[in-house]
C-alpha cells in the first residue's frame, strides 16, 4: 500500500476519531468520510508498515445510515465530521467507541447504553471560535473554521449548528473590519490585528458576547471605534471585549480581557440558577445538553445521600457545586483559574447559595493539603484527564462515591483503570451527545470507592 494509491474498501467499524475502518488482508485502513456499510473507492494519504490513513473519493454502495448533509460546507469545513451520517446511529457509533476504549484500555466489560440525545441538533453550539485571516492581495477578512489537518480558514458565512445571529456579526466583522482599518492575522509572518473573534451566545435571552483577540498588548483608538460599531449595529451584542494575545501559540486567548462597551459577560440558566459567563469562562458549548448532565448528576447524588458533603474539583465557575448546592450540605470548590473563581464567587451571591466553599488552586495541590473526607466527589478534568497523583488523591479523599465528568473515552477508560485497580468499583456510565455531528461524546461515570 502506497501513497495516492486508490483502492475499493468495504467500511466494517468506527475508530475514536471519527474515521472508518476497513481491512485488506488485515492490514488496517482508517477513511475520512466513510460509514460503517459503506463500500467506498478511497486515496490513500499516509500509509506505513501497521496502518495507512486515507479518504474517500467516492461512494460506490452508501450504507443504509448515510444521508446528505445539512450544511453545504461539511465536506470542507472540519467542524461536523458525522454530518453524513443519520443522527440515530451517530449515537450508537460513540456508544460504541465509549464501549471500545472501557473494555480495550480499561479492562473493564461495562454495558454503557445509548448516549443521551441533545435537545437540539442544529443551533445548539453557544461558543463559537473563529480563526481571522485575509487574502493576500485584496486584503479581504476570512473566518471559520480550519480545514482538516491544516490552518487554512474556510470562510464561513452560514453555519447551522450556531444561532444564526452569530452568523450575521461575523459577517458584518468580515465586511467592516477594512473600514477601521483592522486586517486579519498572518500566522506565518505573525503580523495583523485580528486573530479570533471568540463568541458567547445566550439561550436564556439571545444576548452575545463578542470578543476580538488581537495581536497586540494593549488596545488602540481604531479599535475600540470598531467595537462600538459592533455593540452599535446588533441590539442582541451584550458587550464587545478585547482579548490581547502576541505570543506565537496556538492557545485562543491571551491572559488579559478589557471590555470596551457594555457588558463584559452574558447571563445563562442551568437548573434554575443564573450563570454570569465572560470572554475567558469555562462553559459547555451546549446548554441544554449541559444542563442534562447537571440534572443526571444532581439527581444521583439526591437519590442516595441524605445532605452529602460534596467535593466539585475542576470546577471552572463551580457550575456543579452550585447545581447541587441544594441537596447538599456542603460543597467544597476547587479551581486554579483566578477569573474563574471570581465568578463562582459572584454566582454564589446572586443565587442566594451559603454552603459553596470556594478555593483558587490546583486541584492536585489541593488534594495534597486537604484533611477532610468527602461523600461525593465530582471531578470534571479537562481533556487530558487526571494525574495519577491526583486520582490517588481523589481515592483517599473520598468515603462514597466519584462522579468522574470526561470529554475524553480515552483518558476516561486510563484514570477508571487506576481507580479499580485500587479497589474502587464503576457501577455505570452514561454517555451524553455535547457535540452533535462530531465524534467527541461526554460522559458521566459513578465510581463506589
Amino acid at each position: 500500500m502506497h501513497e495516492n494509491d486508490i483502492i475499493t474498501v468495504n467500511i466494517e467499524k468506527f475508530s475514536n476519531l471519527g474515521y472508518g475502518i476497513a481491512k485488506v488482508d488485515g492490514y488496517v485502513i482508517f477513511v475520512e468520510g466513510a460509514c460503517p456499510g459503506d463500500t467506498v473507492n478511497a486515496k490513500i494519504t499516509k500509509a506505513n508498515k501497521n496502518f495507512a490513513n486515507a479518504k474517500t473519493i467516492e461512494v460506490i454502495t452508501p450504507s443504509t445510515h448515510r444521508v446528505e448533509p445539512f450544511c453545504a460546507m461539511q465536506k470542507v469545513c472540519g467542524a461536523c465530521q458525522l454530518q453524513f451520517i443519520d443522527y440515530e446511529y451517530q449515537l450508537e457509533l460513540k456508544r460504541q467507541i465509549v464501549e471500545d476504549a472501557i473494555r480495550t484500555i480499561a479492562g473493564l466489560e461495562i454495558e454503557i447504553p445509548r448516549p443521551i440525545s441533545s435537545p437540539d441538533t442544529k443551533n445548539y453550539r453557544h461558543k463559537i471560535q473563529y480563526p481571522i485571516s485575509e487574502t493576500k492581495v485584496s486584503k479581504r477578512i476570512l473566518a471559520g473554521y480550519y480545514k482538516p489537518q491544516t490552518h487554512e480558514i474556510v470562510n464561513i458565512k452560514h453555519c447551522p449548528i450556531q444561532p444564526e445571529i452569530c452568523d450575521r456579526i461575523i459577517d458584518f466583522i468580515r465586511e467592516h473590519a477594512i473600514d477601521y482599518e483592522i486586517t486579519g492575522f498572518n500566522e506565518k509572518k505573525h503580523s495583523g490585528d485580528l486573530r479570533h473573534v471568540v463568541l458567547r451566545s445566550s439561550v436564556k435571552n439571545g444576548k452575545q458576547l463578542v470578543t476580538l483577540v488581537v495581536n497586540a498588548t494593549k488596545t488602540f483608538d481604531r479599535l475600540n471605534k470598531f467595537a462600538k460599531a459592533i455593540h452599535d449595529e446588533f441590539k442582541e451584542v451584550a458587550g464587545v471585549c478585547v482579548n490581547f494575545n502576541s505570543k506565537k501559540t496556538n492557545v485562543i486567548l491571551g491572559k488579559k480581557t478589557e471590555c470596551i462597551i457594555g457588558q463584559e459577560y452574558i447571563e445563562e440558566d442551568l437548573l434554575n440558577k443564573t450563570f454570569k459567563i465572560s470572554a475567558n469562562t469555562f462553559f459547555q458549548v451546549n446548554p441544554k445538553s449541559a444542563e442534562n448532565i447537571f440534572r443526571y448528576v444532581k439527581d444521583y447524588i439526591k437519590a442516595n445521600y441524605e445532605k452529602p458533603i460534596v467535593l466539585d474539583a475542576y470546577a471552572g465557575i463551580s457550575t456543579f457545586g452550585i447545581c447541587v448546592a441544594d441537596v447538599s450540605e456542603k460543597v467544597v470548590s476547587v479551581e486554579e483559574n483566578y477569573d474563574s473563581t471570581q465568578r463562582a464567587i459572584e454566582t454564589a451571591k446572586i443565587n442566594k447559595i451559603k454552603n459553596l466553599e470556594i478555593h483558587n488552586q490546583d486541584a492536585g495541590e489541593f488534594f495534597k493539603k486537604e484533611k477532610r473526607f468527602f461523600d461525593v466527589s465530582i471531578i470534571d478534568p479537562p481533556r487530558k484527564g487526571c494525574t495519577k497523583e491526583s486520582i490517588d488523591e481523589v481515592f483517599r479523599l473520598t468515603k462514597g462515591h466519584i462522579i468522574y465528568v470526561s470529554c475524553n473515552p480515552a483518558t476516561l477508560a486510563r484514570d477508571l483503570k487506576l481507580l479499580t485497580e485500587k479497589g474502587a468499583k464503576v457501577e455505570s456510565i452514561q454517555p451524553f451527545d455535547m457535540f452533535c455531528h462530531t465524534y467527541h461524546v461526554e460522559n458521566v461515570a459513578i465510581i463506589k470507592v
